[in-house]
């Protein structure tokens, strides 16, 4: 039953974000889980989580693609058909961030933060969507955030880009659940990433924060695991436009 469930053998995932943090280890689950692995990433000299994922026994190629490229972007999907024959799977995992106090806050910081983290993710998702929608088949599973429902400190950016995430995850839902097709989202609470080094390292702040959540810790890459392979196979059939926070109980607090 389990794997009839969650096993994606035969699947193709493509995964941006994919060399560190939440989005590497979603892809090596992803693998684990039976899946085929497409690595959308800039470095393409980075070959060390390519080489994790064969030694699940899967295939992995690294499709050039530098979020910062809008033609990278638009050929990225493309590309990944090209090399397996088919997308099964995209998982939007890549983001960044930018901290400054609002009215200092830069130009070139919010158009960089809403392009990697909004408009990357929107070609991507529109690129899957020509491919799976007449196929009638697919999952996609973009990475909004707790500042998706709440504004934050300090990252105006950020916090307006995964609203957006949110938002154009449900959008999406709307128009493409009933051609097959699943679009959700998965929300982060506090995780120990490279994204978070200023806040875990800010005694203070750190401390507020570990006694705000329920949990009582900071989460970890590998905890999205499960969350993204559960909204990648059969098991999440029915479920559309969600969102599914992986946050020690930050929200329910």
């Amino acid at each position: 039953m389990s794997e009839k469930l969650f096993g994606l053998n035969g699947k193709v995932a493509a995964v941006t974000g994919g060399t560190r943090g939440i989005g590497r280890a979603v892809a090596g689950g992803l693998a684990e889980a039976g899946a085929d692995i497409a690595l959308l990433q800039r470095n393409t000299s980075q070959v060390d989580i390519k080489k994790e994922i064969e030694g699940h026994g899967r295939t992995c190629h690294i499709i050039p693609c530098d979020l910062n490229d809008k033609e990278q972007v638009k050929a990225a999907i493309p590309s990944v058909v090209e090399a397996f024959g088919r997308i099964d799977i995209l998982v939007n995992a890549a983001g960044i961030q930018r901290r400054s106090d609002a009215v200092d806050f830069s130009e070139e910081d919010w158009d960089d933060v809403l392009n990697i983290n909004l408009k990357t993710t929107w070609i991507l998702c529109q690129q899957a969507g020509r491919y799976m929608v007449p196929n009638k088949s697919g999952k996609i599973i973009n990475f909004a955030s707790l500042l998706s429902y709440q504004g934050g400190i300090r990252v105006p950016a950020y916090a307006a880009s995964k609203g957006g995430v949110s938002q154009l995850t449900k959008a999406l839902s709307n128009e493409w659940a009933k051609e097959g097709v699943n679009v959700n989202s998965v929300v982060p609470g506090y995780i120990a990433t490279d994204m978070n080094t200023a806040l875990i390292q800010d005694e203070d702040r750190n401390q507020q924060i570990l006694d705000r959540i329920p949990a009582g810790d900071w989460g970890k890459p590998e905890d999205f695991i499960g969350a993204v392979v559960f909204l990648a196979s059969d098991a999440s059939r029915y479920v559309h436009g969600h969102q599914l926070a992986v946050d020690g109980g930050w929200l329910g607090r």
